[in-house]
């Protein structure tokens, strides 16, 4: 049985780092599976140097990835979304738009790696920060059998998912 492509869209405020670096991974890792897109309450308008960066030495393609409003996703015409991620705390206390399909959603919130203020090495580790525990929360959300749970079971699943992968910078 072929199983339909589930569209997830990942939220931020600025969406130039945590959700764009989320979407790469989930496009990269769910491929087949889901398709992922980001976007941000208030978009800074270009992609962080830095999460361009990681993702390029992790393989990710990066040519379509772009800073952009979560208006585009609210549209009559826009695609029917699954899921739909906040990674960051402006944007789960942010009044949201009402999205096309229902989506189920959750709080997977990672501390911003674009405000932190020091030298070039120490911002690149809070990155790889970044990434990692993105990473591991969405090596749990692939191992979701989904069409075993109610939606309320794996809406209670998803939120714990956004437990997984916390370190000390949160």
């Amino acid at each position: 049985m072929k199983t339909q492509k589930r569209n997830v869209l990942f939220l931020c405020t600025g969406n130039s780092a945590r959700s764009i670096l989320a979407e790469a991974i989930l496009n990269t890792k769910g491929q087949g599976r889901f398709i992922a897109f980001s976007a941000g309450s208030h978009p800074v308008g270009a992609v962080n140097r830095f999460a361009l960066d990681l993702l390029r030495s992790k393989g990710h393609p990066t040519e379509t990835l772009r800073s952009k409003s979560w208006d585009e996703f609210a549209q009559a015409d826009s695609p029917a979304l699954d899921f739909i991620f906040t990674v960051c705390d402006n944007a789960a206390g942010e009044v949201c738009s009402i999205w096309p399909g229902q989506p189920i959603s959750a709080h997977w919130g990672i501390p911003d790696p674009a405000a932190f203020r020091g030298e070039e090495k120490a911002t690149a580790y809070r990155f790889v920060e970044a990434y990692r525990a993105l990473e591991a929360r969405i090596a749990a959300f692939l191992a979701v059998s989904f069409d075993d749970l109610t939606p309320a079971e794996l809406q209670k699943q998803l939120h714990r998912i956004g437990e997984v992968g916390t370190f000390a910078g949160k």
